[in-house]
């Protein structure tokens, strides 16, 4: 596949950071750990990354805005342009020693999504996306499952843990899903869980409570991908909702439908 300069510049970040987070992976024991809330870590390895992504990045394109998970809203003089940016998506499986974490960049370009890089070092999955030009993994182009019944689907999600609110509301979700579909799935990484519909590994995906950083460069994917992406009330915000059901058009319209459905008895 042809990449564009700015997506080159976005992989070989992606990339470089990625390489940072695999030597830490090796100590995960030896990394020095401080909390940022209940069961919500940070560790250097984080922050190392976030580092990285943040010079590379401003170095090749020194106006443009950020929105990053631990610098926050970075304003720059560009503002048509901002990086959204989780520079290690999945903390928790990084520091429990689980391979299932990812480097997550987007770009927005006048509140719009038009490039997305999500790359997983321990897997070397590397999954990119532009507006208007697909989505890939290592190169080879992605679609979405092709899979119309629920069924039949897997459908992947985000449970809510120690310190997050709305265990309820989840747990009524998962009541209603589960007894409508063939499995589900909890991979513990949203970016990763987006990157995984858009290449019909999983079939649809729904969570509530989530940051942009978390979703952007997937949502991105999965369009790219042919896929469908609302929150869940059927809006487009996502990224300032932060809830989100995603799947082929068939599967993304049942699954809305069945996670608003009441619980009967």
């Amino acid at each position: 596949m042809a990449r564009s300069a700015l997506l080159n510049v976005m992989v070989q970040a992606a990339m470089k950071a990625g390489r940072s987070l695999s030597r830490d992976f090796g100590e995960v024991q030896n990394l020095q750990v401080s909390m940022k809330g209940p069961g919500d870590y940070v560790s250097q390895a984080d922050r190392k990354a976030e580092d990285i992504i943040f010079t590379e990045l401003s170095k090749a394109r020194p106006g443009y805005g950020f929105l990053m998970e631990e610098r926050g809203a970075v304003a720059g003089d560009d503002d048509q342009h901002r990086w959204i940016v989780d520079p290690l998506d999945g903390t928790t499986n990084f520091l429990h020693g689980i391979p299932i974490f990812a480097v997550s960049i987007a770009l927005e370009r006048q509140g719009q999504l038009v490039a997305g890089v999500v790359y997983n070092p321990a897997m070397d999955e590397l999954y990119t996306a532009e507006r208007g030009g697909g989505a890939f993994m290592n190169d080879r182009r992605l679609r979405v499952a092709a899979r119309t019944k629920l069924s039949d689907a897997v459908i992947g999600c985000g449970v809510p843990h120690l310190g997050r609110p709305l265990h309820g509301q989840f747990l009524v979700e998962l009541r209603n899903v589960m007894g409508e579909v063939s499995g589900i799935r909890r991979l513990g990484a949203a970016s990763l869980d987006l990157a995984y519909v858009a290449a019909g590994r999983m079939d649809g995906f729904w969570e509530v409570g989530l940051s942009a950083w978390d979703i952007a460069a997937g949502m991105l994917l999965i369009r790219e991908a042919g896929g469908f992406l609302s929150d869940m009330d059927g809006g487009q915000d996502m990224l300032e909702s932060g809830s989100l059901v995603a799947g082929n058009e068939a599967i993304h319209r049942g699954l809305a439908k069945t996670l608003k459905r009441p619980i009967k008895g």
